[in-house]
């Protein structure tokens, strides 16, 4: 049964930015917003958008994300014909190849796309939170006779230089791209959205093949098909949209949820978000616990005081302990007394009593500079913090570490405590 439009869903990055939350997990499959994880975004945007057939293209640490993909039943992509497909790197003739570049992993999918016969393909990234409609999108492409269309945001002028920047005329076609520009023309930035007509992406992947091992969108197609003179069209996004890859934008994203009015709202009726959430039992709060503007998942027991932080399902705060402007996901326990203060603890962990996370000068990481520098310490997921040990800020920690491990038992701001073993 021919496809009108398709959608190749790129969630193969390992998010470096994001530390060691992405240490054993990929980027799309990071939770967000208390239950979620980042690639239901996108997702639940197709099946609300009427894309009934999505392949997902996996790399780095696809564990966690292909298990909460499943065969898509969240989503109603349970199909015989279409649905989700998750679509890992394989052996093809001699060898197996990884996917080396945006376009390049779309290229090697270039059967399973033809198996539908689609007019038009979207291509989307799996690891930005927002709410779209595809169809509009591919409406306009088709009012516009393009041969690409690329969704763009405007973004601040001082912070262009930070993305791909599509320069248009009047009609918001395309005259030129630029990639991370020192001087940027315009902030129309590129969102990682593109609808093409599927022959001419098709012929451009090939052509670009043969030339680039490692061929990307932003770096040869994209130029590539400016360069042959084929019609590209910029659409104008004038919603929520966040690209939340680093710690701080991660974190703050996250925290926005909690306000009373949030500008990205979770909890409407007519564009829901959707995702596999495993059957968990009630919150218990207890008499003595104290909660405050806080987001409290399902299966949280919350035994002592937690304010302005998000937790995920099936967390524990055992007496005593006090989580502050924290994010703490699924199946993590904070036991009795520790105190937690500008943190991100990723999901089953363990955090011993007593412990204090999130303390002392604000001193920027000495091995990750770029990656921890705004006072927020992260624990890697399945990692174990044992008793009494006290953290400085812009810390990372993963693994089972013990007492052994920390000189004094304490890890002083800015350094790293990285254990293999983790799982």
């Amino acid at each position: 049964m021919k496809k009108e439009m398709i959608a190749m869903l790129l969630a193969g990055g390992q998010g470096s930015r994001l530390g060691a939350l992405t240490q054993q997990i990929a980027k799309p499959a990071v939770m967000f917003g208390g239950k979620y994880r980042i690639i239901d975004f996108p997702l639940s945007n197709c099946i609300n958008s009427g894309i009934d057939t999505v392949g997902v293209l996996t790399q780095y640490e696809p564990l966690v994300l292909t298990k909460h993909i499943g065969i898509g039943i969240p989503w109603d992509m349970d199909l015989a014909h279409g649905g989700v497909t998750v679509l890992s790197p394989f052996v093809s003739g001699n060898q197996g190849e990884w996917y080396s570049g945006t376009a390049n992993a779309i290229y090697q999918n270039i059967k399973f796309i033809d198996t539908y016969d689609p007019e038009y393909v979207l291509i989307l990234s799996g690891d930005h939170v927002y709410k779209m409609d595809y169809n509009e999108m591919l409406q306009y492409h088709k009012e516009k006779g393009a041969s690409a269309t690329i969704g763009v945001i405007e973004v601040p002028m001082e912070d262009a230089h930070q993305f791909g920047i599509m320069n248009t005329d009047d009609s918001h076609k395309i005259i030129e791209f630029e990639e991370k520009p020192e001087n940027p023309k315009s902030n129309f930035a590129s969102m990682g959205i593109y609808i093409f007509d599927w022959k001419v992406l098709k012929k451009a992947l090939i052509d670009a093949n043969e030339q680039h091992s490692d061929s990307d969108f932003g770096k040869h197609i994209i130029p590539d098909l400016l360069n042959q003179g084929k019609p590209l069209f910029a659409y104008p996004f004038r919603s929520y949209w966040k690209d939340i890859g680093t710690i701080e934008a991660y974190w703050q994203a996250n925290m926005e949820l909690s306000y009373i009015v949030p500008e990205f709202n979770l909890y409407d009726n007519f564009w829901n978000i959707y995702t596999n959430s495993d059957n968990h039992g009630p919150q218990f709060i207890s008499n003595d616990a104290t909660v405050g503007h806080s987001l409290i998942s399902k299966g949280c027991e919350i035994e002592g005081e937690v304010y302005n932080s998000i937790l995920s399902p099936n967390v524990k705060v055992e007496p005593g302990a006090v989580v502050r402007n924290s994010i703490i996901m699924q199946n993590t326990v904070i036991k009795s007394n520790a105190s937690i203060d500008r943190c991100i603890i990723s999901e089953n962990s363990n955090i011993g009593a007593n412990v204090k996370l999130g303390v002392g000068e604000d001193i920027i990481n000495v091995n990750k500079p770029r990656v921890y520098d705004s006072g927020i310490s992260v624990v890697g997921a399945f990692t174990t913090i044992p008793d009494g040990v006290v953290v400085g800020k812009n810390c990372e920690i993963a693994g089972n570490t013990t007492n052994d491990h920390y000189q004094n038992n304490k890890l002083e701001s800015g350094q790293s405590l990285i254990v293999e073993g983790g799982l």
